[in-house]
């Protein structure tokens, strides 16, 4: 049974706590909150929903992930990688309703949040592993250029009706063609997205809040929304979010339940990598269940607090933790500043242009984008570079949560593929080598006569138990010399099933009856015991076990004392 301690670490934390790192993490409280605030109205219109909501969404995961969440400067909040798949969940079914929209995007929270509990109890924190490094790559690709391109209309000043990615760049382009652009908001768009851009690196400089700000006064103090048509986002509502439960209709549960399990997979993928990039860094340990766990009570208190589902961010962390955040106290306090604007300043942003924010979330989508280790990655292996390419069609084109599909599906089957078509190999005696290798790889490597060494390079199970009795066949079929013992050279085999562990007695009978012995060495002793569950090791004795492919060929040498053989090492 884990200790309190473990489950709730902010705890434990504010328990050890040193009040001389207070006045550090106050600080970074306060100047994350300045980039929380923008980033957050940003990516709630992204995600189709009122900006007020973003910020809503923003203080609930922070206060919930400093009590659960293990990583001591990891910062929940809403995130880019989720605007498109929360945006094209909610907008189908939402019908233009901001109310309905959010209680949707709430109870896609509250699934993500619950899936991610659970399997965080169940200690699945392993799962987002399976999602290879293109697979992830080709779909967070595909999402960033979703995200950028649902923010060009606003970044341009117009508006367009249109579903799907394809749709949505011939709309953008026939409204710039027939001039719709409102060039005063794109002049002011770019100009805020070029500033975040120019000073996206520089650890001194808040840059998505100078541009932010730059922008808002420029609009302020030319008074550009009456009088040019800038759009601007105008005054928020006063006030904390309340509890609500989202209600939702029956048709709507299935999306919903998909949208929830999409976000689930993305939000959890990217916390776990940072998570234990931060944790490398500041030299601590990465609790991948618990950062699971912590995530799900995230996104779970927000779904219940009028928010929607949110995410690690890799733009936010670093800027606390260049502010110099010790601990989850400085989310708390960042948490804090942000409800203080909400009761006391409400106003305090109501010229901020749409097309500045849509700048925020252009900047994010980019970089969201990865092109040099796809170079990479070409160089290296070609059809991993594929992979990725078809994840980021995928979702480009079909949509986001079917290409996410997509992308899990390739990835099930990649992995699947490994296991079921394995390498495997005909060993042989090299000169001036030790041991017995490859003889595809040592083409001058001598065969033992009337054996036949076979090593395996995966588990046994039922997908590749047909397959492994093929190989062996055709390995006895391709021998040189009349075979009299086949070896299995054993070590690389990590488990073996029912199913294969039949098709290996039928395959002793088969060899048997053509006066063959099937033998074992190096066989791991976990994989031992279940071969005599299966009545396998009486079956083929125990002396037909060895510890070593050298005791094997010994033992065969002993006992065929009629076969030629000189073995020397030079």
């Amino acid at each position: 049974m884990k200790h309190w301690s473990c489950w709730l670490p902010g705890l434990d934390t504010l328990r050890r706590y040193e009040a001389a790192a207070l006045p550090r993490d106050v600080f970074a409280g306060l100047v994350l909150a300045t980039m929380l605030v923008p980033v957050g109205i940003a990516y709630a219109e992204a995600s189709g929903l009122p900006g007020i909501y973003g910020l809503y969404a923003t203080i609930v995961p922070l206060l919930v992930y400093a009590l659960f969440g293990p990583s001591r400067i990891l910062v929940l909040a809403p995130d880019s990688a989720l605007a498109a798949v929360i945006l094209g969940a909610v907008v189908p079914l939402s019908g233009g309703d901001p109310l309905r929209a959010i209680t949707l995007a709430g109870a896609m929270a509250i699934v993500s949040g619950t899936i991610c509990i659970l399997a965080g109890i169940v200690r699945l924190g392993f799962v987002t592993e399976l999602l290879s490094k293109p697979i992830r790559y080709g779909y967070m690709n595909g999402i960033a250029l979703t995200v950028l391109v649902s923010q060009l209309p606003k970044l341009f000043g117009f508006s367009i009706e249109s579903d799907g990615l394809l749709r949505s760049l011939r709309a953008i382009a026939g409204a710039i063609l027939e001039g719709k652009t409102n060039w005063v908001a794109f002049g002011i768009g770019l100009g805020t997205l070029v500033a975040i851009l120019l000073l996206r690196n520089n650890k001194r400089l808040p840059g998505i809040l100078i541009a932010v700000v730059g922008a808002t006064v420029v609009v302020s103090a030319l008074d550009l929304g009456p009088q040019y048509g800038v759009t601007v986002l105008g005054p928020l509502p006063e006030g904390l979010p309340g509890f609500a439960v989202p209600r939702i209709g029956y048709n709507d549960i299935l999306p919903v339940m998909i949208g929830g399990c999409a976000v689930a997979l993305i939000s959890f993928a990217d916390t776990s990598v940072l998570s234990r990039a931060f944790a490398a860094r500041l030299g601590t340990q990465a609790d991948p269940n618990q950062e699971m766990i912590a995530l799900g009570a995230a996104n779970l208190a927000t779904g219940f607090f009028q928010g929607f589902p949110i995410s690690s961010s890799s733009s936010r962390t670093p800027v606390a933790e260049a502010a110099g955040a010790r601990t989850q106290l400085a989310n708390v306090a960042g948490a804090l500043a942000i409800a203080l604007l909400l009761l006391a300043a409400p106003n305090l942003l109501r010229h901020l242009p749409n097309a500045a924010l849509a700048a925020v979330v252009i900047a994010g989508a980019i970089g969201l984008i990865e092109v040099a280790d796809l170079k990479r990655i070409y160089r290296i292996q070609q059809w991993e570079f594929w992979l990725s390419i078809i994840c980021f069609v995928g979702v480009a084109v079909l949509g986001v949560i079917p290409g996410i599909g997509l992308a899990i599906a390739i990835a099930i089957a990649e992995f699947l593929w490994d296991a079921w078509r394995p390498h495997s190999a005909v060993l042989g005696r090299a000169d001036r080598v030790k041991g017995y290798h490859d003889i595809t790889r040592y083409p001058d490597a001598r065969q033992i006569p009337g054996l036949v060494l076979f090593r395996w390079d995966a588990p046994l199970f039922f997908a590749n138990a047909e397959f492994f009795k093929e190989r062996v066949m055709d390995a006895m079929a391709k021998s040189p010399t009349p075979v009299r013992w086949l070896v299995v050279a054993a070590e690389p085999v990590t488990s073996v099933d029912v199913t294969a562990g039949d098709a290996l007695a039928k395959l002793d009978e088969a060899l048997h009856a053509q006066g063959i012995e099937l033998c074992f060495a190096e066989l791991k002793d976990p994989v031992k015991d279940k071969l005599k569950k299966f009545g396998l090791l009486a079956q083929l004795g125990e002396h037909n076990f060895f510890p070593t492919v050298g005791a094997a060929v010994s033992t065969y040498l002993e006992i065929n004392n009629d076969v030629e053989w000189e073995d020397w090492e030079k």
